[in-house]
């Protein structure tokens, strides 16, 4: 089996503990509940680093033909629910057990406090249970895909400082991304990065050039200096890795 879920807490007061669940093949239900209206993470990637517990807003409508004895409970899993990624969730009651129930979660993962795998990184399905006060459940994969990504970082320094008009500019920088297994941010090499220019008094940036970082995420080129203003770096990511902007550097061009 993949991994469990260590805690889960039903707003209100109410404790709720949940073993791990068996993801139904896509489109199969054992019965008693639909799922609709769902929402995960406002349908943005989760973007997870290695030390601060992210908190993704959930919510769906349960309806059920049956009397629930557990609030439906939204998870991700993958390998035909063999796997489930959630560290902790938090959610609802209804005062109605029969009918429609509208269902806010809150999914929480933390880096730092349990153990995650790069290999975790990229597409999850959607899963939806509801328990019967019978002793049965419903089961539902939603045919949903969420990322669940590496957060990545960029730094910048655009040199020297200040600089006369014509002469040439070096923007450095580098790009990292985080490590789960190690809990630190490594070189992430070969991406291909985007460098962008906003003129003093202006409030939006342009993109001057791509350029690809070296193996070590280092990355390197050069501009003409035609007027003052900010220079940063900007990755769009990808399916296992969250985009990133670097914070901007001013040069001064006299």
């Amino acid at each position: 089996m993949g991994k469990q879920v260590w805690r889960a807490v039903v707003a209100g007061g109410a404790a709720a503990v949940f073993t791990a669940v068996a993801a139904a093949p896509a489109g199969a239900a054992e019965g008693g509940a639909s799922f609709s209206r769902i929402q995960v993470n406002g349908g943005k990637p989760i973007v997870i680093g290695t030390t601060n517990e992210v908190a993704v807003p959930v919510s769906f409508r349960m309806t059920t033909t049956k009397q629930w004895k557990v609030p439906g409970m939204l998870f991700l899993h993958r390998n035909k629910g063999e796997e489930q990624l959630w560290h902790s969730i938090e959610t609802n009651d209804c005062p109605n057990r029969l009918g429609i129930c509208d269902i806010t979660e809150t999914m929480y993962f933390d880096p730092s406090e349990w153990d995650m795998y790069n290999s975790e990184a990229g597409a999850w399905g959607v899963g939806v249970q509801v328990r019967f006060k019978d002793g049965s459940d419903d089961t539902d994969d939603k045919g949903m895909a969420v990322y669940v990504q590496r957060n990545s970082r960029l730094t910048v320094n655009a040199s020297p400082e200040p600089v006369a008009k014509g002469k040439t500019i070096t923007v450095t920088g580098k790009v990292t991304r985080a490590n789960w297994e190690t809990r630190k941010y490594a070189a992430y090499g070969g991406r291909h990065v985007s460098l962008q220019f906003k003129p003093s008094g202006s409030a939006s940036y342009t993109t001057v050039k791509k350029v690809y970082a070296n193996g070590s995420g280092n990355l390197k080129t050069t501009v003409k200096a035609s007027k003052t203003g900010t220079w940063r770096w900007v990755y769009y990511g990808n399916t296992t890795t969250g985009a990133s902007t670097s914070s901007g550097d001013t040069v001064v061009v006299k």
